[in-house]
């Protein structure tokens, strides 16, 4: 069995729109799976269609269980992501074993 960590993106109401920023901030979160060695599988995607309910990006996240995705959490690349995050985004997570 995994741990799956779910979660969804998107820029604040409050926000502008700040498409270099916003490039920048996906960047990191795409590739920030690979620089961390907890993280046994990782999918990040843009929505695709516009509808009102939908958020603008989901994360998708496996590892081995939760004291591994406490590992992902804490870990220092992580939480410079998060600082850099929480200023433009909004977020909500659901975590699962699998």
């Amino acid at each position: 069995m995994l741990m799956r960590h779910i979660v969804l993106f998107r820029r604040k109401g409050e926000v502008a729109k700040d498409a270099a920023l916003e490039k920048a901030l996906t960047q990191r979160m795409a590739l920030l799976g690979a620089q961390i060695p907890a993280i046994q599988g990782w999918k990040f995607a843009a929505n695709e269609l516009s509808r009102p309910i939908c958020w603008d990006y989901v994360l998708e996240a496996e590892v081995a269980d939760a004291k591994a995705l406490d590992a992902y959490l804490f870990h220092p690349l992580h939480q410079a992501l998060v600082a850099d995050l929480k200023p433009y985004f909004e977020w909500a997570a659901v975590d699962y074993t699998t």
